[in-house]
Order: C-alpha cells, then sequence, then structure tokens
C-alpha cells in the first residue's frame, strides 16, 4: 500500500487517521508541525500527505505552497483536512495546491476514497508502458494485447474492463490481488459494485485469452482471489 504522512497538530485526531490508516494497509508516518513535516518529506518522498490547515507556526496552507513551488515535491499528492467549511477556504486550500479538501468531522471511509482517487489521478499505473507475460504482451499506448502463435502475430480482442484487468494483472505478476482490491484498483470507487462482478469479467478474460492459449495466465488463489502467473509452462508445470 502508500506512505502517508499525517500532518495533524491534535493527537487524538492524528492517532485516530494513523490507526485506521495501518488498518487499511498503509504506512504511516505522523508529525505535529510544519517544520516536522518539511523534515520528514525531506528524508522520504511519502506517497500522500494528509495536511492540516490550523498548524502551529505555518499553515498547512502555506507548507501545500511551499512543497508546489519545489522540482522534487511540486507533484506530490496533497489532501487538506481542515475545520473550515466557507466556500472561499476551499478555493485557497486547492489554489495552494491542494489535490482534494476535505472538511472535519469526516469518515474514514470517504477519506480513504479521497485516497484512492487523488493517487490514481497523481501516479497512474505505468500508463504508456507495455507489458509482456508468458509471450502475451499488451501495449496500452495502441490499445492492443497480442502473442505470437505459431509462427504469426495473433490479436486478442478484449473489451474495456477486461482489458483494464489484464493491464493491472501484468503489471503485478505473481501476486495474488483479492476480489475487493480488484475492484479498487480497475473498477475505482464504485462501492455499489459487488465482488462477484470480478468473478465475471475474469471468466470473460479467460475466454478472450483461450484461443492464444494464455487462458491459464489467470490463476485462481483459493480463499485469496486472483493472480497472473509467469508463465503458460510454469502453470502447466
Amino acid at each position: 500500500m502508500s506512505d502517508v504522512l499525517v500532518v495533524e497538530d491534535e493527537p487524538a485526531i492524528a492517532e485516530l487517521l494513523a490507526m485506521n490508516l495501518r488498518h487499511a494497509g498503509h504506512e504511516v508516518r505522523v508529525v505535529m508541525d510544519a517544520e516536522s513535516a518539511v523534515a520528514a518529506v525531506d528524508r522520504v518522498l511519502p506517497d500522500l500527505v494528509l495536511l492540516d490547515w490550523m498548524l502551529p507556526g505555518r499553515s498547512g496552507v502555506a507548507l501545500a505552497r511551499q512543497w508546489r513551488s519545489d522540482a522534487r515535491t511540486r507533484e506530490l499528492p496533497i489532501i487538506m483536512l481542515t475545520a473550515r467549511t466557507d466556500e472561499s477556504d476551499r478555493v485557497n486550500g486547492l489554489d495552494a495546491g491542494a489535490d482534494d479538501y476535505l472538511v472535519k468531522p469526516f469518515s474514514m471511509s470517504e477519506l480513504m476514497a479521497r485516497m484512492r482517487a487523488v493517487l490514481r489521478r497523481r501516479a497512474p499505473e505505468a500508463l504508456e508502458a507495455a507489458v509482456e507475460v508468458g509471450g502475451l504482451r499488451l501495449d496500452p499506448a495502441t490499445r492492443r494485447v497480442t502473442r505470437a502463435v505459431e509462427g504469426s502475430v495473433r490479436d486478442v480482442k478484449l473489451g474495456p474492463t477486461e482489458f483494464r484487468l489484464l493491464h493491472f494483472l501484468m503489471a503485478h505478476p505473481q501476486r495474488v490481488h483479492t476480489r475487493a482490491q480488484l475492484l479498487d484498483k480497475v473498477w475505482g470507487d464504485h462501492v455499489f459494485i459487488e465482488e462477484r462482478t470480478v468473478d465475471v469479467h475474469v471468466k470473460r478474460l479467460r475466454e478472450a485469452l483461450a484461443p492464444v492459449d494464455c487462458a491459464a495466465l489467470i490463476e485462481t488463489v483459493r480463499g485469496a482471489g486472483y493472480r497472473m502467473a509467469q508463465s503458460v509452462e510454469a502453470v502447466a508445470g
């Protein structure tokens, strides 16, 4: 999961955020003022910052502006957390460089959804890099999936969802992904989609891969989820 820096000067809120984020599988660092936040980011660039507006010494808005002005931290994902509810405050926070703005009190489920959305926007997964597993090649730039069979290159016809699902699995070969994780990574924040929907699309994906002898690359891991095998030979073995 992600390395999250929590910048929050209220200990109870900081502890609650850290506990829930760690429970969700994130690595969490907590600091309580702007200078400590700067030092933490200087040491290790996090994947995302949860930044309180009101901080001792310097505001979160000023800190966000500082990070946006530096080449190293210009693309650092920032979600601002604040008790300020006025539209002008929201505009100021976003203009300062925050990717999103969440008003206290908020639910952890909403925060998690906002985090996922920001991380997807800020760090799309190797969108243009072609990937290849077991002779199967996926090129996001041309939207083509191909495999050489008996000396000729054959195309695999996939729907948009199957294409995204295959892309994600091929980008993480041999790693097991639960249905919930696949829903999050492939479908996004559509929380009303049932987990069994993943099974339907995996079945369609395997059917599409069968003509090029790659259906077995998509492995079912009982009680866990799905993974992409490294090669067809490994599956057969």
